[in-house]
């Protein structure tokens, strides 16, 4: 598998990962451990995580297969905090919940360090300044050896981006120095191109690189809910089935009508379609395959060895189109 830089930083990663929503929870230790060994005998490397899926099952796992099955210098781990499972606060960025959070990931994890360590979400209750106070103290620490945030929208990203960059003169863990962001996780597909308003742009001026999540449409981009419900998919899961339902809509079956004629036409499938489509776009690092077992994973995988043709992304670039007005577009003639 290829591998990619991260942003504007010198740390490489595959360009796909591995991501572990299911794990622990509807992804057992047989299957998880399946799906690292495939990935990580393909050349994988970037495998991400986050403290609260499967309220810290997925770390467990993942720490117990990087003692006993894939070597833990081999992985790139990438781990979030700041979501808490409270109704009146979704998001705890302070730097005591941060700081205490990553020190229970690296216990769950078996490691003395992460590769990656991830923002959630923004927290409009913390000072910013706070928030990314706390990844630098886990750079200078030695916790962690990059940073990066998740769904922090393009206002949010450029001014943590910025703040981070006009202090980093001296160097992470110098005095007063501070670390530049490496990352930003966002939803990102042929069904969800909502980030190239102000995200993307603001992740490319800045050197951010982008860790597409939900790159399939939730799944729905396989084409495998055309016709029916598959037993055992996302759709068929009562606790999952609300993920997916948002892209069932009538725009979103033209976006899979589409992919599927394209995928007709190379003699390969709609996952592959588009899957391809997300990794090459502009500003992507890695887009994150979140595959429940083997079979998937391996399809997914398929993928390195294809390339569109411009002709069909352009068409796929039609099709799926956001409607992009004022002020993203030139509006001089409004």
């Amino acid at each position: 598998m290829e591998h990619r830089q991260l942003g504007r930083t010198g740390l490489r990663v595959s360009r796909m990962g591995l991501g572990t929503l299911t794990w622990g929870r509807d992804t057992g230790e047989p299957e998880a451990a399946g799906l690292l060994k495939t990935f990580w005998e393909a050349g994988g490397t970037l495998v991400d995580t986050a403290d609260v899926y499967a309220d810290g099952g997925a770390e467990h796992l993942l720490g117990r297969l990087l003692r006993d099955l894939v070597p833990r210098r081999d992985i790139v781990v990438a781990t979030k905090a700041g979501s808490v499972p409270d109704p009146e606060r979704r998001f705890d960025t302070s730097r005591r919940h941060l700081l205490g959070a990553l020190d229970a990931s690296l216990e769950r994890l078996g490691t003395d360090y992460v590769d990656l360590w991830q923002v959630h979400a923004f927290d409009p209750y913390t000072p910013m300044d706070e928030t990314l106070q706390a990844l630098d103290s886990a750079i200078a620490s030695g916790r962690a050896r990059y940073a990066g945030v998740s769904n922090f929208s393009g206002w949010q990203l450029a001014k943590a981006a910025t703040w981070q960059l006009a202090g980093a003169g001296g160097g992470a863990g110098a005095a007063g120095g501070r670390t530049r962001l490496a990352s930003t996780q966002m939803e990102y597909s042929l069904l969800q191109r909502g980030v190239e308003r102000e995200v993307l742009p603001a992740a490319l001026d800045l050197g951010v690189g982008l860790l597409p999540s939900s790159p399939l449409g939730r799944g729905v981009l396989t084409g495998k809910y055309r016709d029916a419900t598959p037993a055992g998919s996302r759709l068929a899961s009562e606790h999952l089935a609300p993920f997916v339902a948002p892209y069932l809509d009538e725009e979103a079956s033209r976006v899979v009508d589409a992919v599927t004629t394209a995928a007709d036409g190379l003699a390969v499938t709609p996952l592959e379609v588009s899957l391809a489509w997300v990794r090459d776009r502009p500003g992507v690092a890695a887009p994150l395959v979140g595959a429940r077992n083997a079979e998937q994973l391996s399809a997914a995988l398929s993928v390195e060895g294809l390339t569109l043709p411009d002709e069909i992304c352009q068409a796929l670039d039609d099709v799926s189109a956001p409607v992009h007005r004022y002020p993203d577009q030139d509006w001089s003639t409004l």
